[in-house]
């Protein structure tokens, strides 16, 4: 199939590793010229700079002038922004001791990010009469946990800000919607640590036992995989989706049974 992806500037965050990794590649597949976005780069996305047909732009999108920079570096004519950045951080000493400044640091980068990099590359958007948009969000953005209270309520945030900008803008041509996966196969759950290895030291698991049991919640048993949510990410980005806005896609193996 056909996505109709090929000529497009596309603007990834959080394009380094795990699922930005993986959007990054299917978005190059596709015949796209990617702008990544991340603190620093790696050897995986490195290889795919030095192929030609993606620019790596050092940003930390927590820093507010970041969004600046990387609006700069991609210029004017983006047609597609993937606003994937974001961390999960395991508060396993419950909700009293998440500090003022981890909420802050946890709303920067799971809501703000998205904001500013959003309100930074929309005119470009609005004055071409075109462009998508595309949401990394969560299932705990409906699934509130309190092992990560502060980046649920982030996510949450960051799928109603989507939803409210599809309706504000919509009319212009632009499209939003957003992708929430469960948990994925990727370092923020299965990494130094990470999610599992957290829980696993505050509760004397072990690590592998933590993500079997996260897995086995699922009705397919199994963590989804990177390039899977990028290819519901490069298909909402498509040209086979463009009557599709407001929308949140979950892909989290049947997880949430209530949606």
């Amino acid at each position: 199939m056909d996505l109709g992806l090929s000529g497009k500037r596309a603007v990834v965050t959080g394009a380094s590793k795990g699922i930005g990794l993986a959007i990054v590649r299917g978005l190059v597949a596709e015949g796209a010229h990617v702008i990544a976005g991340a603190r620093s780069i790696t050897p995986e996305l490195s290889e795919l700079v030095d192929a030609g047909s993606v620019e790596f732009v050092a940003a930390d999108l927590a820093r507010p002038d970041a969004a600046g920079i990387l609006a700069g570096a991609a210029g004017p004519a983006v047609d597609i922004l993937v606003n994937n950045v974001g961390l999960a951080k395991t508060r396993v000493d419950g909700f009293l001791s998440v500090t003022d400044e981890q909420w802050y640091a946890s709303l920067d980068l799971n809501l703000m990010a998205a904001v500013r990099t959003t309100r930074a590359l929309l005119p470009g958007m609005l004055a071409a009469g075109h462009g998508t948009i595309v949401n990394t969000s969560s299932v705990n953005a409906f699934l509130p946990d309190p092992d990560v209270i502060d980046y649920s309520a982030g996510k949450a945030a960051m799928t109603s800000f989507a939803k409210s900008l599809s309706k504000e803008f919509g009319a212009q041509g632009i499209r939003v919607n957003s992708v929430c996966p469960g948990p994925v196969e990727t370092a923020l759950w299965l990494g130094e640590g990470g999610v599992a290895q957290t829980v696993a030291n505050a509760t004397g698991q072990r690590p592998e036992d933590v993500a079997k049991g996260a897995a086995a919640a699922s009705a397919t048993g199994r963590f989804t995989h990177p390039e899977e949510v990028a290819d519901v990410v490069l298909w909402l980005a498509s040209e086979r989706a463009t009557n599709i806005t407001g929308a949140t896609v979950v892909i989290d193996g049947g997880l949430i049974t209530t949606l």
